[in-house]
């Protein structure tokens, strides 16, 4: 039996998938599918969906040129839903986000209620690294003629945002001989931006970096740089 065979679809010939990053656990985006989008995604290595408002079906990535490539698909116990692992190429989002939940809906500690999380309280926690490089992607987004530091250094290419990484790393080194602790804490910030420019670059999520530092976590240094050389 088919896996189309084995899934149940609702009234309209739908069902609704989820898709995860492969590698992170990360959530990008959730959609419908109907039984030629699970075809096409099996034959292909791709993933189609079914678009309800343009009632058509539709690969992803088809015009943006941010595929998402299939390493593993699973269905639930009631044959309902899909959970698509993939591996994300650019944004999942149409917004020019990473994935499509980078909202979240904070219960009302203040009076009001419930609100929506905005950007102000997304720079007081800690995912600040996340904030800045969705903030990065949408600068890579921009249309040209429209002025951003971040678009400036997208237009001039790779060696230029190498160059400026250099460049920092050199006044954080200076800075740390300097011992002035402001100072350090400022060219540390320079240096983790345009890190965080380079991982745009190349669409590799912050949440990529923490999932190595967590693989490395307990390790000797040693013994890791030595699996690394072999």
């Amino acid at each position: 039996m088919s896996l189309v065979e084995q899934l149940k679809f609702d009234s309209d010939g739908l069902i609704p998938a989820i898709t995860q990053d492969a590698e992170t656990g990360e959530v990008l985006m959730m959609a419908y599918m109907n039984a030629e989008a699970v075809t096409q995604t099996l034959a292909t290595g791709k993933v189609h969906y079914y678009s309800r408002s343009r009632q058509k079906q539709w690969l992803k990535g088809e015009t943006s040129g941010h595929f998402q490539i299939v390493k593993e698909i699973r269905f639930d116990c009631d044959n309902d839903c899909l959970l698509i692992k993939i591996e994300q190429q650019g944004a999942a989002c149409h917004t020019g986000q990473r994935s499509c939940f980078y909202r979240s809906w904070d219960a009302g500690i203040k009076a009001g209620g419930e609100k929506l999380v905005d950007t102000a309280s997304i720079y007081a926690r800690q995912d600040i690294m996340e904030a800045l490089y969705n903030i990065i992607q949408e600068r890579k987004q921009l249309a040209d003629g429209e002025k951003s530091y971040v678009k400036s250094l997208f237009d001039k290419g790779l060696d230029k945002i190498l160059g400026k990484i250099g460049e920092e790393a050199t006044e954080t080194a200076v800075a740390g001989k300097g011992g002035i602790k402001q100072e350090i804490i400022g060219e540390v910030a320079d240096l983790f931006f345009h890190v965080l420019v380079l991982l745009g670059y190349y669409d590799l999520p912050p949440e990529r970096i923490y999932a190595e530092l967590r693989r490395r976590f307990g390790l000797s240094g040693l013994d890791e740089k030595a699996a690394r050389g072999k």
